[in-house]
């Protein structure tokens, strides 16, 4: 929960004219089971932004909501590494186009935005029945070309520059779910990780640590559980360069 004294930087701003896709819900087997053992997921109908939350959407939300600048927020939101990659407080720079996504934001930051457009963060079951879809399938996991190419982008240096977004979508009408950056969810902190994990140092590293252990119980969903491991070790003030996020909304 929020420290009472900010809860005023979670005021919401005018609803942003952006894109939510429907998604229809179900059951549908998690790599993290319901009861901890086989008990499917359930989850209900809701809806997904469609593309990441932007560089650009992101400086128009810090202009109109300053106390989310990087010169004014309180260390316990944001680390301070947060939005560090823009030229200045308020100005993207030269490093930071408009239509990147935005990254080096804390789950804080991330769901006052989403806040501002009268959503909240996905949850992980909900991020993970969005993310098992391909362009034609609802759920393409036991495809092992559709898993090579996604586990293709854990291979790339994550030094190189974000590309921008817009690349193809789902079945949903949902771009850029795997493929582009990590994305932070509302209950990253309930998901299985080791217990000493989060007290470790820098969290861009975290992302290749712990994911191991995991993946030799199901290796199939190995992009899956790195994903688990790098979410279980970060703190919700934590930002890294290649956190992002997009929000949802309950039907």
């Amino acid at each position: 929960m929020l420290p009472w004294g900010f809860l005023g930087l979670l005021l919401a701003l005018p609803a942003a004219a952006v894109e939510y896709a429907a998604l229809p819900g179900g059951t549908f087997t998690s790599v993290l089971p319901a009861d901890g053992k086989t008990a499917p997921a359930q989850v209900a109908p809701f809806r997904l932004r469609t593309e990441l939350v932007t560089n650009g959407e992101f400086l128009a939300f810090v202009k109109g909501h300053p106390a989310w600048r990087r010169d004014q927020v309180p260390r316990i939101l944001a680390d301070a590494r947060y939005l560090t990659q823009w030229g200045a407080a308020d100005a993207l720079g030269d490093e930071a186009l408009p239509r990147q996504p935005v990254t080096r934001v804390s789950w804080f930051a991330a769901q006052a935005y989403c806040e501002s457009e009268q959503a909240r963060l996905p949850s992980w079951y909900e991020w993970e029945f969005a993310a098992a879809a391909d362009a034609t399938r609802r759920d393409a996991r036991a495809d092992p070309a559709w898993r090579e190419s996604i586990l293709g982008w854990y291979s790339r240096p994550s030094s190189t520059a974000l590309p921008e977004i817009g690349g193809a979508a789902n079945i949903y009408g949902v771009h850029d779910i795997n493929g582009l950056v990590w994305e932070w969810v509302d209950d990253f902190n309930a998901l299985m990780v080791a217990s000493d994990s989060r007290d470790q140092g820098d969290p861009d590293l975290l992302k290749f640590c712990g994911a191991g252990a995991l993946s030799m119980q199901e290796k199939e969903n190995y992009a899956v559980l790195m994903r688990i491991a790098m979410l279980s070790a970060l703190k919700a003030a934590d930002t890294t360069n290649n956190m992002g996020f997009r929000c949802a909304k309950s039907d």
